[in-house]
């Protein structure tokens, strides 16, 4: 046919994700990557009814597979290229899934999926909030769907007195090691719990003297503090300007702004485990140009999506559809951040409530990070998960546009008025395309492919509610409602 209609109509729309059969389903990246000789942990994540039993063909020498937590470990793999087949079996049946353990100079072959503390508690974190996070990563069953970070924000070391104020407990021990406050009694056994659960765990600080909340930095300390964080056993570190930014001159000059963060990723990766590297420099200096080479996984390319002085929808809106010409700077290694994702239960206004962003602004949000391969970095409290939020964080096939190995950042191909089409290579040869609405009205697209740069017959899979829809051959209509979006798969016809 030559085109259709979808109606996509409500801004509280409710569940579109389809529930769970209870079928093992493993949702892993087709790639994993590791440093050479580096301790590996891998929860292989797996979807449907347990008990469940795992299993792995041609798992190399050096790591072992827990039989019933899927949790691959293990250290000292020769660099190149494992073929694996994992596998996942309970009472409705058996899943497998081919799985690449890629033994190189890089991670974060595909954005990294994990959890803040950030905007749910900002600085007001304990070690008893970090380990009830982690559980819930597990119980909701998030880490199931590839979430597997734990990253302890600003609030984990010594609080200090304000400039210009003498006395204060001191930031470092003697021996000037930075010292967790007394809400993190044992850092290494925070560590040890989380990788219990086979989820990494992450954690913070600035290259200034102070991060932005007044706590301790690591200015004059980078190689100490990169070695104690190793040694505690991080597996992230999250770098904050903030105070450093008092020292540069010059916003716009990339030798200038980067000269910290190549300090210090230089301190990460002499290390002998593998540590992710996340750059939060409000993308100052035209951060994707520089940030990989410095030895970034991710970087920030804007503020704070949380800073919202005209609203969640507003500022998310604007950083999201804001990294348009950013995309070619992205890939396999290094990632754009724009933020975390603040859905669920976050700090607004200073209480802990449900996000202000109607269910379609909502579903604008993870389709935009979705094809922008942000990092997944979801930043509401795991505890109190509702259905809604559940089944926004755990499409598998919204995911899987995030987590495709070729790692093309999505592009705009399309414009006009509150309409915008985003549009992205996918393994294969198939697309994705999202279809957004920036209106306060439901507005019907009627796009011909010539406008979009497409040619032939193509089928097409509502992603959101994973089905098919069709075929179209030239052209396509699609209602979309107030602040919304659609996600879709188009695969050429041949």
């Amino acid at each position: 046919m030559g085109g259709m209609a979808l109606s996509l109509p409500a801004k509280q729309r409710g569940i579109l994700t389809p529930k769970e059969s209870g079928k093992p389903a493993i949702h892993s990246p087709t790639r994993y990557g590791v440093h050479p000789g580096h301790p590996v942990l891998y929860r292989i994540p797996a979807s449907g009814q347990r008990p469940m039993q795992f299993s792995a063909d041609r798992l190399p020498p050096g790591l072992t597979l827990d039989a019933h937590t899927g949790i691959i470990k293990g250290q000292g793999l020769s660099q190149g290229t494992y073929s694996i087949t994992l596998r996942a079996t309970n009472s409705r049946g058996t899943a497998q899934k081919p799985f690449r353990i890629v033994a190189g100079d890089m991670l974060a072959l595909t954005p990294p999926m994990g959890w803040s503390t950030w905007y749910m508690a900002f600085a007001d974190i304990s070690d008893h909030l970090v380990r009830a996070q982690a559980a819930a990563m597990i119980s909701s069953g998030l880490a199931n769907h590839g979430y597997s970070y734990i990253d302890i924000d600003d609030g984990w070391n010594t609080k200090l007195a304000k400039e210009g104020i003498s006395g204060g407990e001191a930031g470092r021990d003697a021996s000037g090691n930075q010292k967790p406050n007394s809400q993190f009694p044992d850092m290494k056994a925070l560590a040890d719990y989380v990788h219990g659960l086979g989820l990494k765990i992450g954690i913070y600080t600035s290259p200034g003297p102070r991060t932005c909340g007044g706590y301790e930095g690591s200015y004059g300390h980078e190689a100490q503090d990169a070695d104690l964080f190793a040694q505690w056993g991080f597996d992230l570190l999250k770098y904050d300007m903030c105070s450093y930014g008092r020292m540069i001159k010059d916003r716009n000059n990339a030798a200038e702004v980067s000269k910290p963060y190549r300090l210090m990723g230089r301190q990460l990766r002499r290390q002998k485990r593998d540590m992710m590297y996340n750059l939060c420099e409000y993308g100052w200096a035209n951060v994707p140009t520089w940030g990989k080479a410095v030895g970034g996984n991710f970087w920030r390319t804007a503020g704070d999506v949380g800073a919202a002085k005209n609203g969640l929808w507003e500022s998310m809106s604007r950083i999201g559809f804001g990294q348009a010409g950013k995309e070619k700077w992205a890939g396999p290694g290094g990632w754009n951040d724009p933020d975390n994702i603040l859905i669920g239960d976050i700090i607004w206004k200073k209480q802990l409530v449900p996000t202000p962003l109607t269910h379609n602004e909502q579903y604008t949000y993870m389709t935009l990070w979705s094809l922008l391969d942000a990092p997944l970095v979801f930043g509401g409290d795991m505890t109190k998960l509702d259905d809604f939020t559940l089944s926004l964080l755990t499409n598998d096939e919204v995911i899987g546009v995030n987590q495709d190995f070729l790692g093309k950042q999505a592009a705009p191909v399309y414009r006009s008025g509150d309409i915008e089409i985003w549009m992205k290579d996918l393994d294969g040869g198939a697309k994705a395309m999202g279809i957004f609405n920036r209106g306060e009205n439901e507005k019907t697209v009627r796009v011909p492919w010539s406008q979009v740069g497409l040619k032939g017959q193509w089928q097409i899979r509502d992603l959101w509610r994973q089905r098919d829809l069709g075929r179209a051959d030239s052209k396509f209509g699609i209602s979309v409602g107030e602040h919304g979006a659609a996600l879709l798969a188009l695969k050429a016809r041949t």
